[in-house]
């Protein structure tokens, strides 16, 4: 689990974090202020402090936040002295931006703020437009508003460009928002606010630019409902509500004193599997707590209310729908412990006893206290009962104990005279951020303050809580009163019940902080996972740590060894006596029957009923074998055909709108780009049979377990991960190994791109672009049972963008209109214009998909857009431009939605920056350090912005690895690849190439960039390198090897082409190069995405003669890196004569 922090302020104004991974409350030192209330996301904590201004806390990144500032020199040619800085009075100013209409001279340039500082002195731009200048950077162009070329010999007038960047300093820093907003007066206004902000996208997030931002929801005081919908560049709007106690949009029977709501459901129409909960209370009424039951996309208002046992002054719901609390009498955190996706509401309330980070000094006399009454008794505790978790509080409430009493001084007496600030004239003895108060109403009126009530303790029970209450929307009644014992749940919140017997208080009551407000929204705690907040331990002496555990888990762990030894014993002795029988049967026979549906060979094609049966047998030897027989009916005669389980290549989900289908591929049938699709009425029938099939596949190869290190990976177009155990056959120049007869699995997950090394560390992308790290499990996702490992599996999410396009043509007397010609293509459509595509019949891709955004207009189309969104062109289809010329006489705009998957498998996610792709360094198992599992593993990688990154510490043991390290360029970048000799190859967005020089073991980060010219006329998408070979992909499908690289001349000295139609290639360890191909003509079919190996590969033919096609189609990612396996052969007479290759 990652490691996230909970944000908490006393009633003194003093804001702490409690990191998951620790004990102890920091005090944010950086914040100089006063608090009232905080609201935390993942990178940063919004607050409000006693001077009511609204203030943001940036956490610290591994990567800084670098900006360029861009100066342009002007100068014009003269027929006396030749280019100079006297220009004609219309000109441009000598020092301009790149408009030329901001006078801009570099001593004139200044930092946007002082948190901003320099990072390298102003320097000349040699690199205009991904091509190489002229020494001093002249660009010349005749008119002022063309963009500039390479210098010719003639054509006034040039510019000279000059750039400088900038970066900002690391750590994170409170700054004040203080923007002027509509509808408040002044840049910090004096409104009271209660924040809410949206730590991940949902549907109230907005989607700007085809990205998602977080929104910051804020309540005034005046039961003004505000929205910021651009955190960090945006500006607080009003948004229109109606105004109810404090603005907000739904109240239960009684009076609302707080509400949260989980990260899956929106503010304003709770959608999806929705949580909210609400804590209800008055002056003169006992606060409660509420949780709404019954909240769903179909019925987003929920069914009833649902009381909690347990007095809160307020709630909070974190990422992962966990909740925590403040108790209205002792003023501690709570955390609600057993909160899972099938039990939203929890079970019982459990406090976070974890000291401050000043109190370390004092667990010494804790230890003494311990040691007096604990754990000196008659019965023997296990390992696990030495540190109570935050999963075992039934068990912790039955043992007796003293309960711990809340703090005996009032709240409202300050401690010191600073604190004191934090505690405002309106509260009435009260902390500000404990207590709400009304705004006058349209009347006139003031309404009354909402206070906490009277301080009533918690319900102590001995053996469980009160029952719930359901409460009807339209007739609410009261929940009776009953005894504390035999209900539900085990703990009271006035009882901490988690002291051993004997423990007094560890601090004294002054030490304990009393908390006012607590904020999760960055706080990410998986369920079931194990904390330390709740443990008292941690200040123990070694000797009094020994005597808690009477039987440590190795002594545990040697008596099951022995065990186990000794009942294999008695096996093997009883077994002997009877080696002289026969076999009583010699196999046995497995059936399986069921009833599916088949995608017919004949034309016309369509989805037929048929009988499928699943013949398993186990023949005398132990080894299995299956027969897949399908019976069909055609012209009321009654036929089958049968598939060997043993020659099935591959099973593919191949999921739509309509159907839960797969494909099952065999040698021939691959040949033939013609599966066999079979379809199952329901979704999880589909899983048991294709579970059942990859079970018994993997069974008839004799295939268990994780898969090698030096698997080869592939993604399909659907996100679907499969990984192939490569043969010692497969790169073999005697007896290939043809390529249609490699057998694919299926891995868990969903992801866009996956690239792997030879030692078994594997990361992947998904298309929202988040890292995620391969755990060594296999299995999950629609692979489940015996097929599916029982550790190591995760939920993963992914999020993809559906896009359609908006077609309008130009007429003389109306303009643009949707109304275009006959020939023309549909006016709502997708990016070919072939298929019509509405808003109202786009669906997601399939039905494990949901929508978590509504339409917006996508401003990152490649080609820019103008201010609404069109990009214009000559015609359909044409080359787009952002930009309406004369000659422009249709224009189209790109719609997109966000779509949401949540699936399972052996992944785990790596935070916190986005990756656009990820290469990892190929080695080879016969390497100098192939015994040293803890050596540094190069990886480069390249954000979803453009930053070339290098991944520090990562190795066979810590795949994950430990930070970040930039690495500078001057232009955004889009694909990077490291070759086995440390070469580092990358491709810019303009589609140049660059080499990194100087890349060792001992400098990760090398020295510098060289820029390498891209092939004539062609832009570069993609590179990979081997160990030896370098290729490159362009944007038009072209496959390019570089020439001429050498050891001593690493950058190559030319471009050749190998082929084309190509969408994606992959070069291994060994300089074996495969590609997924566009298109592949077979027997009875047309296939798209096609996994390719190029024959005939040598040190003296390193281009290869030809290709050898394989599974297909829908592939749309391969990756051989890892694959180092060399084939059982002698060495060949010209490999001798070459002698091994040497970096």
């Amino acid at each position: 689990m990652p490691t996230s922090v909970l944000w908490a302020v006393d009633l003194f104004g003093r804001v702490y974090t409690l990191s998951t991974a620790g004990q102890y409350w920091e005090l944010c030192k950086d914040a100089q202020l006063e608090f009232k209330r905080v609201s935390a996301a993942t990178q940063c904590c919004w607050g409000i402090a006693c001077d009511n201004q609204v203030y943001l806390y940036m956490c610290a990144s591994d990567v800084s936040i670098r900006c360029r500032e861009e100066a342009y020199e002007n100068q014009r040619w003269n027929p006396m002295g030749g280019f100079c800085e006297k220009l004609l009075p219309s000109d441009r100013w000598p020092w301009s931006d790149v408009s030329g209409l901001q006078h801009r001279p570099l001593d004139g340039v200044a930092l946007p703020s002082p948190h901003w500082e320099w990072e390298s002195d102003w320097y000349v731009d040699e690199n205009f437009g991904g091509e190489p200048t002229e020494k001093g950077s002249l660009t010349e162009s005749r008119p002022w508003h063309f963009r500039g070329g390479p210098m010719p010999s003639t054509s006034p007038p040039p510019t000279r460009e000059t750039r400088s960047g900038t970066r900002v300093c690391g750590g994170g820093s409170g700054s004040d928002t203080g923007d002027t907003s509509p509808g408040m007066p002044g840049p910090r206004s004096p409104r009271r606010m209660t924040l809410r902000i949206c730590p991940i996208p949902s549907v109230t997030s907005p989607w700007v630019g085809g990205r998602s931002q977080r929104s910051l929801w804020a309540a005034c005081r005046c039961g003004l409902c505000l929205c910021r919908e651009r955190c960090g560049t945006g500006r607080m709007s009003a948004t229109p509500t109606r105004k109810g106690h404090h603005g907000l949009w739904w109240t239960p029977p009684g009076k609302l004193s707080r509400s949260a709501v989980g990260p899956t459901t929106s503010c304003g129409s709770p959608s999806g599997r929705g949580k909210p909960w609400s804590g209800k209370g008055s002056t003169g009424i006992t606060p409660k707590v509420w949780f709404r039951r019954g909240v769903n996309s179909h019925n987003p208002c929920g069914t009833s209310w649902i009381e909690m046992v347990g007095e809160m002054t307020m709630v909070n719901v974190g990422l992962n729908d966990q909740v925590w609390g403040i108790s209205s009498e002792e003023r501690a955190v709570y955390f609600r412990q057993g909160v899972t996706p099938s039990e939203l509401s929890g079970k019982t309330w459990k406090a976070i006893v974890a000291g401050r980070e000043s109190d370390r000094s004092h667990s010494g006399s804790s230890s003494s206290l311990l040691s007096a009454g604990c754990f000196f008794g008659d019965e023997v505790k296990g390992g696990s009962e030495s540190a109570p978790s935050d999963t075992d509080a039934a068990s912790e409430s039955e043992r007796p104990g003293p309960e711990r009493s809340a703090p005996e001084e009032p709240l409202d007496n300050s401690r010191d005279p600073k604190g004191s600030s934090a505690v405002g004239p309106e509260t009435g003895g009260t902390a500000e951020c404990a207590s709400e108060t009304f705004c006058p109403d349209a009347g006139g009126r003031e309404a009354a303050q909402a206070s906490v009530g009277s301080e009533r303790p918690l319900p102590a029970s001995t053996a469980a809580e009160l029952p719930w209450t359901n409460i009807d929307l339209k007739e609410p009644r009261k929940a009776p009163s009953h005894s504390a014992t035999g209900f539900a749940e085990t703990m009271g919140l006035s009882s901490l019940g988690l002291f051993p017997l004997g423990l007094d208080e560890p601090y004294a009551a002054d030490d304990h902080p009393l908390w006012a407000w607590v904020s999760g929204g960055g706080c990410a705690v998986e369920a079931g996972s194990v904390l330390k907040w709740f443990s008292v331990q941690s200040g123990l002496s070694p000797s009094v740590q020994t005597l808690s555990l009477s039987i440590s888990p190795a002594q545990t762990a040697a008596w099951r060894k022995q065990i186990f030894q000794q009942l294999t014993e008695r096996t093997k002795r009883e077994l002997e006596n009877f080696r002289h029988y026969e076999q009583a049967v010699e196999q046995s026979v497995w059936v399986k029957t069921g009833s599916l549906q088949w995608w017919c060979d004949w034309k016309p094609h369509k989805w037929v009923d048929v009988r499928v049966a699943l013949e398993q047998f186990t023949g005398h030897d132990g080894a299995r074998d299956s027969i897949l027989f399908i019976y069909y009916v055609v012209h009321e005669e009654k036929k089958y055909f049968h598939v060997f389980l043993n020659e099935v290549t591959a099973l593919v989900p191949v999921l739509n709108e309509a159907k839960h289908s797969f494909a099952l591929y065999t040698p021939e049938r691959t040949r033939q780009r013609w599966p066999v699709r079979l379809a199952a009425t329901t979704e999880q029938d589909m899983n048991d049979w294709l579970a059942l099939l990859s079970l018994s596949c993997c069974e008839s190869r004799k295939i268990r377990g994780r898969p090698s290190p030096q698997s080869i990976w592939s993604v399909t177009c659907k996100g679907d991960i499969f990984v192939s155990e490569p043969s010692p056959d497969l790169e073999a120049q005697d007896h290939l190994l043809p390529c249609d007869q490699m057998f694919w699995r299926q891995m868990g997950g969903h992801l866009r791109v996956v690239e792997a090394n030879s030692r078994g560390v594997v990361w992947g992308i998904g298309y929202d672009h988040t890292a995620w790290v391969y755990t060594g499990g296999y299995g999950g996702g629609c692979v489940q049972g015996l097929a599916s490992s029982t550790s190591n599996i995760y939920t993963q999410s992914d999020v993809k963008s559906i896009c359609i396009y908006e077609n309008q043509r130009w007429n003389p007397v109306t303009g643009y209109t949707s109304r275009g010609l006959p020939t023309d293509r549909y006016m709502w459509s997708d990016a070919t214009g072939l298929q019509e595509c509405t808003k109202a019949s786009t669906k997601p891709p399939s039905l494990q998909w949901t929508w978590v955004s509504d339409w917006y207009v996508d401003f990152s189309v490649p080609g820019g857009t103008d201010q609404e969104g069109w990009q214009y062109a000559s015609d359909f289809p044409a080359s787009y431009h952002g930009y309406k010329t004369m000659k422009d006489f249709v224009r189209r705009r790109c719609w997109a939605r966000k779509c949401k998957l949540v699936t399972n498998g052996p992944w785990l996610e790596v935070a916190p920056i986005a990756l656009g792709d990820v290469s990892i360094i190929p080695e080879s198992p016969e390497g100098p350090d192939s015994d040293d599992r803890g050596h540094n593993i190069a990886l480069w990688a390249v954000s979803d912005k453009g930053d070339v990154l290098c991944r520090l510490g990562v190795s066979e043991l810590n795949p994950v690895g430990s930070s970040w390290l930039h690495i500078g360029t001057d232009q955004p970048f889009a694909s990077v690849s490291i070759g086995a000799c440390y070469q580092v190859w990358a491709v810019a967005r303009d589609g140049s190439a660059f080499y990194r020089g100087s890349v060792s073991p001992s400098q990760p980060a090398g020295d510098c960039w060289y820029h390498i010219p891209s092939p004539p006329k062609q832009r570069l998408m993609q590179v990979s390198v081997g160990q030896t070979s370098v290729y490159a992909l362009d944007e038009n499908g072209n496959l390019w090897y570089r020439g001429g690289v050498t050891p001593s001349y690493p950058q190559g000295s030319s471009w050749e082409h190998v082929s084309n139609n190509v969408r994606r290639v992959s070069v291994g360890p060994l300089d074996q190069v495969w590609v997924i191909a566009n298109k592949v003509q077979g027997t009875h079919g047309l296939s798209r995405g096609t996994v390719c190996r190029r024959t005939g590969v040598q040190p003296r033919e390193p281009k290869g003669q030809g290709w050898d096609y394989g599974i297909g189609g829908g592939w749309d990612h391969i990756s051989v890196r890892a694959n180092a396996t060399r084939a059982s052969r002698s060495m060949s007479q010209e490999q001798k004569a070459h002698g091994p290759v040497s970096c």
